[in-house]
């Protein structure tokens, strides 16, 4: 609720673990919103949300990449002891990201040396190290050309079978890559395909 309009309402939508929902509709529809409010990010929400809180990662359309080393950026939010080189180099690679592989113990201010779908990429790669329950992806593929963002989509459901996706974006290829669409429309009015 945003003080003057209704985003949801009359809403119940449950989603099993492994399948994949994408949150779809015009710009201010309250998409992000609704995504936040799922995720526990957004208190000013009435009704009841259940969801593993315990395991679950959200990434923006901008990610969030730590000063340091490369090993560090891929690691967050944990610390870089809890993976080997080896399984980073692994990782990197399946992102797309292997140009890399040689600067892991690089100390770099990494949000200006990677590109915007680089950085996109390096939090897919988290999302895959990290293996949460629940994934919510805001617009997490903007900046990725839509043969990438495919790719990408393929790989969470490779590496991730178990794992809830939960996505928002505007590219009508998102559709296509999860099972089930929920439309927002004005005036709190909602479509699930």
């Amino acid at each position: 609720y945003d003080g003057e309009k209704m985003a949801l309402c009359d809403f119940n939508l449950s989603v099993k673990a492994g399948e994949s929902v994408a949150l779809v509709g015009p710009s201010g529809a309250g998409k992000t919103t609704l995504l936040r409010t799922i995720a526990g990010l957004w208190s000013y929400a009435e009704g009841e949300v259940i969801c593993p809180t315990n395991s679950q990662l959200f990434l923006s359309q901008k990610p969030y990449v730590p000063q340091g080393n490369l090993m560090s950026a891929l690691a967050y939010p944990n610390n870089a002891d809890n993976i080997s080189h080896t399984q980073a180099v692994e990782i990197l690679n399946k992102v797309q990201l292997g140009h890399l592989t040689e600067q892991l113990e690089k100390e770099q201010d990494w949000t200006r040396i990677l590109s915007l779908g680089e950085q996109q990429r390096l939090a897919f790669a988290r999302l895959i190290l990290h293996k949460p329950a629940v994934a919510f992806l805001d617009e997490a593929t903007a900046s990725m050309d839509e043969g990438l963002e495919f790719t990408m989509y393929q790989l969470l459901k490779q590496e991730l079978p178990k794992t809830t996706l939960i996505s928002v974006g505007h590219r009508s290829t998102l559709k296509a890559l999860h099972q089930q669409q929920l439309t927002l429309q004005d005036k709190g009015q909602w479509q699930l395909t």
